[in-house]
């Protein structure tokens, strides 16, 4: 069984720049990246995510419609075994205080430290072992 790491964002860049950054890990198949363009898209995603083994869900704040704030409780409700990632442009403390108060693992700010990103995707490897 694979690996999932789930990306929600609503910017059609996003799959893109993950798929270049994570280019050599998800060719030697380390593991499986699926991309979500909005709450509503990645919830029934997580809702489905039978093939494979879901170990990290990473997904902006800022999106049309339901926010990733708000999709956050209905996530770990859903899977409360699946760290989630934030990921903002606008890292302010209370921001940071309503995504760790709803359950996030933490809050990333953009520009994305990818770097810090390969580490905690290892971390999560790890443990899926």
């Amino acid at each position: 069984m694979s690996v999932l790491v789930l990306v929600v964002d609503d910017e059609p860049d996003v799959e893109a720049l993950f798929r270049q950054q994570f280019r050599r890990e998800l060719r030697a198949q380390r593991f499986v990246m699926d991309f979500a363009s909005s709450a509503p898209d990645a919830l029934a995603r997580v809702g489905s995510t039978i093939e494979h083994s879901l170990i990290l869900i990473l997904s902006d704040i800022n999106m049309p419609g339901m926010t990733g704030l708000e999709m956050l409780p209905k996530v770990k409700e859903m899977r409360p075994d699946v760290p989630v990632i934030m990921i903002t442009a606008y890292g302010d403390a209370d921001t940071r205080r309503k995504a760790l108060e709803n359950g996030a693992t933490d809050l990333l700010t953009k520009p994305i430290d990818f770097v810090a990103l390969r580490q905690e995707i290892d971390i999560r490897l790890e443990q899926a072992a």
